[in-house]
């Protein structure tokens, strides 16, 4: 292969790279039947910085679907929200989950 060619493969690459926004991860949280509703609402708006309405509304969504978005992240920070709610759950005495998935 030329010299030429991989400088053109590789302004290529980065040309692709430079163009494509980071790929974005929502933060579930899943309905069980022993987390309370406020301590739902606590982490919305205490971990992801919901507004109480926002927070209140989320939360019933979660409690009517079974799953909920609390917010959509570059992968680095959904990993570290979930690991905090999970720590806060743990600590606080609650079965609460949370997942993230691509968007």
């Amino acid at each position: 292969m030329s010299d030429r060619t991989r400088r053109e493969e590789k302004e290529d690459v980065l040309v692709r790279e430079k163009n494509e926004e980071p790929k974005k991860f929502k933060v579930l949280l899943l309905n069980d039947d022993y987390t309370s509703m406020e301590f739902v609402v606590w982490v919305l708006i205490q971990i992801f910085r919901h507004s109480q309405a926002a927070a209140t509304r989320i939360m019933l969504h979660i409690h009517h679907s079974g799953v909920g978005v609390a917010g959509v992240y570059s992968r680095e920070v959904a990993e570290t929200r979930m690991a905090q709610v999970l720590e806060a759950a743990r600590d606080a005495g609650h079965p609460l989950q949370c997942q993230i998935e691509p968007e």
